[in-house]
C-alpha cells in the first residue's frame, strides 16, 4: 500500500503545483487594506478547490464585523467511528516590498535550479500556499475514500496576527472538533531532514519612547549639561544584554532544548552573518535559538545622519522585540521588561512604554499514539530518515489558542519550509522535491491515523 501511495502522489504532484502556483498568483496581503478584495478571491479559490474534491460542506466564514479576514472551513466525512483529522494552513501572505529585490516577480511563479534542488519562487509558494496545497495532495491520494474524517481549516488573517481566531474557534468549535490538528505552518530540520515542531518561544513588542528635552536646543550651548535622549536612548538598550550577550531581564524563563547539533558551517551560510561575526549569549547553539528569550531592537525613530542638525535631541523612540522562551508567558515577560526598562533609564529621563503586541509560547507534550503514526510516516516518506523534534525559534501564536481550544486533540506541528525558503523576505521559495515528501508524508499520516 506504501509504494501505491508513494506511486500516486508523484502521478498527482503536475496538478497539485499547477493548483498551488493558481494560489500564489492571487495577492492575498492581508496587511494592506487596498488588497482586501484579493485576499476574498484567495478565500474563494480555496473554498473552489475544496468543492472539486466533494467535500460535504464548504463555507467561508469570518469573526470581523466587515467581513475581512475570510477564513475557509471544509468538512469531508470518512468511515464511520473513523478519527477526525483537522488540517490547517493559511490563505494569507506577507507584502512582497520592493520588487527590486526578487530575481524573479513574486507574483508569478517561478522554478529556478538551486545547488540544492529546483526551487518554485513566489510570494506565498511556501509560507503558506504549499501547506494547502500539501493538505490537498494528501487528500487526493484516497479520492472519495478518505481513511478518517477530514476538516480543513484555511485562516485568512494569520500574517497580521490572527486577532479574530480566538473568536472562529469559539464560533465555530463544534465544526473544528478533531482528534488529531495538522498545523502545516512550520517547516524542517534541513531538506532530506523532516521535523515535527514542539516548541516555539512566544513574543512581547513594545515602543520605548526616551525623552530629555521638551524641544531641542543647541548642542554646543548646552552640550556636557544637558543628556541628550538619544545617549540616553542608547545607553538603556545597552542594558538589556550582559556582556556575554545573554538577555539581562531578571525573572525571565529558559528552558532546555532538543540534543540537536547545529554545525557552525551551516549556521554562518543560514544565518547571513558577515565573516568573522561572533555569536551572542550562552549556552547550545539550539538553546539560544529555540529555549531561551531573545531581545531585538527592530526599529529607531531619530533623526537621520544626513541633514542632522547640530542640536541635542528632544525625544527618541525604539521597537524593542522580546522573544519569550517556551515555558514563560508574555504577562511575566512584559513585567519584567516594563521593571527593567524603569529601573536602568538613566539620568532621570522621562520613560514611555507602549505595548504593541503579544504571542504566547507553545511547549508541546510530543508522545502518544498520533505522534507515533507521524514519526512513522515522516520516516517512510523521508526514506528511513527518522525525523527530529524541533523548535522554533520565531512565534506562531495561533498554536496556543488551538491548544487551549481543544485540549483534548493531538496537535502536529508540521511545514513545507527549509532552512532557505525566505519565508517573508525577497525570493521566497519552496523546495520542489521536498514538498513532494511532505505530500506524501501527510498522506502516509492519514492512512496511519486510521490504522489506530
Amino acid at each position: 500500500m506504501s509504494d501505491d501511495i508513494r506511486a500516486k502522489v508523484t502521478e498527482l504532484l503536475p496538478q497539485i503545483r499547477k493548483d498551488l502556483e493558481d494560489l500564489v498568483r492571487i495577492q492575498s496581503v492581508s496587511a494592506d487594506p487596498a488588497r482586501a478584495s484579493e485576499v476574498q478571491r484567495s478565500a474563494e479559490a480555496v473554498a473552489e478547490l475544496f468543492r472539486a474534491e466533494n467535500f460535504d460542506t464548504v463555507e467561508i466564514v469570518s469573526a470581523a464585523a466587515d467581513g475581512t479576514a475570510p477564513a475557509v472551513i471544509a468538512h469531508k466525512s470518512g468511515p464511520e467511528g473513523a478519527p477526525t483529522v483537522l488540517l490547517y494552513a493559511h490563505h494569507d501572505v506577507q507584502p512582497e516590498n520592493d520588487h527590486g529585490e526578487w530575481d524573479s516577480p513574486p507574483w508569478e511563479p517561478t522554478e529556478r535550479m538551486t545547488p540544492a534542488g529546483a526551487r518554485l519562487y513566489g510570494r506565498g509558494a511556501a509560507d503558506d500556499k504549499a501547506g494547502i496545497a500539501a493538505h490537498l495532495g494528501a487528500l487526493r491520494v484516497f479520492g472519495d475514500d478518505l481513511p478518517v474524517s477530514v476538516t480543513m481549516f484555511i485562516e485568512g488573517e494569520e500574517e497580521v496576527g490572527s486577532d479574530t481566531l480566538p473568536a472562529l474557534l469559539k464560533e465555530h468549535h463544534d465544526k473544528l472538533r478533531a482528534d488529531v490538528i495538522v498545523i502545516a505552518d512550520s517547516g524542517n530540520w534541513d531538506i532530506g531532514e523532516p521535523a515535527l515542531t514542539t516548541s516555539l518561544r512566544g513574543l512581547v513588542r513594545v515602543d520605548v519612547e526616551v525623552r530629555t528635552l521638551t524641544h531641542a536646543v543647541h548642542s554646543g550651548m548646552w552640550g556636557g549639561l544637558v543628556p541628550d535622549s538619544l545617549i540616553a536612548l542608547s545607553r538603556l538598550i545597552a542594558s538589556l544584554h550582559d556582556d556575554a550577550g545573554d538577555v539581562a531581564i531578571d525573572g525571565l524563563v529558559s528552558t532546555p532544548a532538543a540534543d540537536v547539533t547545529y554545525p557552525e558551517e551551516r549556521l554562518r551560510a543560514e544565518s547571513g552573518a558577515v565573516p568573522g561575526i561572533e555569536w551572542i549569549g550562552t549556552g547550545s547553539v539550539v538553546e539560544r535559538l529555540w529555549t531561551k528569550p531573545a531581545l531585538s531592537i527592530t526599529g529607531l525613530d531619530a533623526p537621520k545622519v544626513d541633514g542632522a542638525s547640530n542640536t541635542l535631541v528632544a525625544s527618541a523612540r525604539a521597537k524593542i522585540s522580546l522573544r519569550v522562551a517556551p515555558g514563560d508567558t508574555c504577562a511575566n515577560a512584559l513585567k519584567c521588561l516594563q521593571a527593567h526598562l524603569e529601573a536602568h533609564v538613566p539620568w532621570g529621563a522621562e520613560l514611555t512604554v507602549t505595548l504593541v503586541d503579544t504571542g504566547e509560547a507553545t511547549r508541546i507534550d510530543a508522545t502518544g499514539p498520533a505522534y507515533d503514526a507521524a514519526r512513522a510516516a515522516f520516516e517512510e516518506a523521508w526514506n528511513g530518515v527518522a525525523p527530529v523534534d524541533m523548535g522554533v525559534g520565531g512565534s506562531i501564536p495561533f498554536i496556543a489558542e488551538f491548544l487551549d481550544a481543544f485540549p483534548e486533540a493531538s496537535v502536529l506541528v508540521t511545514g513545507v519550509e527549509d532552512p532557505d525558503t525566505r519565508a517573508h523576505g525577497a525570493n521566497e521559495g519552496l523546495h520542489l522535491a521536498e514538498f513532494e515528501r511532505v505530500v506524501l508524508a501527510e498522506a502516509l499520516l492519514l492512512r496511519n491515523l486510521a490504522a489506530g
